[in-house]
């Protein structure tokens, strides 16, 4: 892309370095050749503009971020093809006048009030002009960086989106985590009274009431079983009833 853009701007360099030495030359030549000349520099304005039509399009299809400086070397080349067409217009002006000084003789005095006139008409469509066109280059700029706005304000959209749906998952993984925390701080610690289940039934209510992660210890045990056997061989029940 830029390599087509620099094409163009090394034709319209060449281009506009003829036109300028053409232009200065007119006032100097004679009458017939002056008509010839005025020709040519007619058809090379009109192919200077085509060049610049071409580099505006160039520009457009370069990417923004890299834009500014060909923008700024086309308002320049622009200024510059306005320059050669007012010193052109009064180049012809003043060609103008000569013909007619030498068909009217002393008469062609009386137009110089009017290619004043011309002239300062001349310029001040030329101001118009620029004003229109560095106008148009704002709005085009304008218009640019507001895409480049609604772009990043689309990015950041997105961001936002993506950030709440990774909140609603951690909410909802927080809420499972606190109901099965809750259920666990709920659920009561059962105390449960082990009887070993080698003992008989007469000693069950003699048996010390243990945690239901403990166990009676052997002596323990053993000295209950001793007291049965004793109560059982006096007729007692139970070796508390003797």
């Amino acid at each position: 892309m830029s390599s087509d853009f620099e094409g163009y701007e090394q034709d319209f360099a060449v281009l506009t370095a003829e036109i300028t030495s053409k232009i200065a030359r007119v006032p100097r030549l004679p009458p017939d050749e002056k008509k010839q000349m005025v020709g040519h520099v007619e058809k090379q304005l009109e192919e200077a503009k085509e060049l610049l039509e071409q580099m505006d399009l160039e520009v457009r299809e370069i990417p923004p971020q890299s834009r500014g400086m060909y923008s700024n070397r086309m308002r320049s080349y622009k200024q510059e093809m306005g320059k050669l067409e007012t010193d052109f217009k009064r180049s012809r002006i003043a060609y103008s006048d000569e013909v007619r000084n030498e068909l009217l003789g002393d008469d062609g005095n009386s137009s110089e009030n009017q290619r004043a006139h011309l002239l300062d008409n001349t310029e001040r469509l030329e101001r118009s002009s620029r004003r229109l066109e560095a106008g148009y280059q704002i709005a085009v700029e304008t218009e640019q960086i507001g895409q480049e706005m609604l772009e990043n304000l689309s990015h950041d959209r997105e961001k936002i989106q993506r950030a709440r749906e990774r909140l609603r998952e951690t909410d909802a993984n927080l809420g499972k985590s606190s109901r099965v925390l809750t259920g666990m701080l709920r659920r009561p610690h059962r105390v449960e009274n082990e009887i070993h289940p080698r003992a008989p039934a007469s000693l069950q209510k003699v048996l010390p009431k243990t945690q239901a992660t403990e166990a009676p210890s052997a002596d323990t045990y053993g000295g209950l079983l001793h007291a049965g056997h004793w109560a059982k061989r006096f007729g007692c029940q139970t070796a508390r009833s003797c």
